[in-house]
């Protein structure tokens, strides 16, 4: 059986399809999706994927959801807001009590406005998705200004461009800017050029974990030697730098085992292993217990 290849989505409409969705947009550049409790038509569980345009989400009440895009799974989350850019890995399980506001846009819905687009917001960040959990009181903070976007995209007519929606979206992202900068501002006070590498190392692992496993192969991108990179990592974390790789590899497969009904040769070949045999023996030798008997256990709490 050959590998399969993970997929790709050009399209915001394309995407909708997929989530399964009843769900699409006139407007190729720019859609706003209310994200409602109890959202039966949406999966609740989204394979690992890449896709071709922005994604901001604001979302509260979020259960059980988890967020998968680096090399753990973040869970009890309450409230979140993360900004993705185009082409990075990500997967998602999504609670049915989440709710709020997630908008899928290209750069091509700024007409008007046409600078150099992540760093004039760095939180669109080219080799990670950014995260932020968020208190209750911040959430609402940040809701009212969601709000007018969506109800100036709801507002216009269907078959039209969401001018209005999208300058409202501008001024959004130069809100959420400031947000940013001063939560950035107080994270580099505490990082040291090891720790940065170490970041690095992580967000790529996220990019490229079901395509490359070995150490060499990340080291070829920051631009050092293994050795090093290896020292470097054990020194910072305590962990060698080939259980970065494998604990993120073994993340989503606990995800896929637990939250789909994919059999075990389908995830095998969706995480890009040669064959389920190969699969079950690197799944056990982490987790200490078979695909299978991992599945029985999560299903049977």
């Amino acid at each position: 059986m050959a590998l399969k290849t993970i997929p790709f989505y050009k399209e915001i409409n394309e995407f909708l399809a997929s989530i399964p969705s009843s769900y699409s947009t006139q407007d190729p550049n720019f859609y706003c999706l209310r994200l409602k409790e109890n959202e039966v038509s949406i999966n609740n569980y989204k394979p690992p994927f890449r896709k071709d345009f922005y994604f901001i989400a604001l979302v509260t009440n979020a259960g059980e959801t988890k967020i998968i895009y680096d090399d753990t799974n973040v869970t009890n989350l309450n409230s979140f807001l993360v900004f993705q850019s185009p082409g990075l890995l990500y997967s998602f399980m999504r609670d049915n009590s989440a709710n709020g506001y997630l908008i899928y846009f290209k750069q091509e819905c700024f007409s008007f406005f046409k600078p150099n687009f992540e760093k004039e917001f760095p939180f669109f960040n080219v080799l990670q998705t950014n995260f932020f959990k968020l208190n209750q009181s911040k959430f609402r903070d940040f809701a009212p200004h969601f709000e007018e976007v969506f109800k100036a995209y709801e507002e216009s007519n269907e078959t039209e461009i969401h001018t209005v929606a999208a300058l409202k979206m501008l001024a959004l992202l130069y809100q959420l800017k400031s947000f940013v900068s001063d939560f950035n501002q107080w994270e580099k006070g505490f990082t040291t050029p090891q720790q940065i590498i170490l970041q690095k190392f992580i967000q790529l692992i996220n990019n490229y974990y079901l395509e490359k496993r070995t150490v060499e192969e990340y080291s070829e991108f920051l631009s050092v030697s293994p050795n090093y990179l290896s020292q470097t990592i054990k020194t910072v974390s305590g962990k060698n730098a080939l259980s970065f790789i494998n604990d993120r590899i073994v993340a989503e497969a606990k995800s896929l085992i637990q939250y789909t009904d994919f059999d075990i040769a389908e995830i095998a070949y969706n995480l890009q292993f040669s064959d389920p045999t190969n699969f079950g023996k690197f799944f056990k030798k982490h987790v200490g217990i078979t695909p299978l008997e991992y599945r029985k256990k999560a299903n049977n709490k």
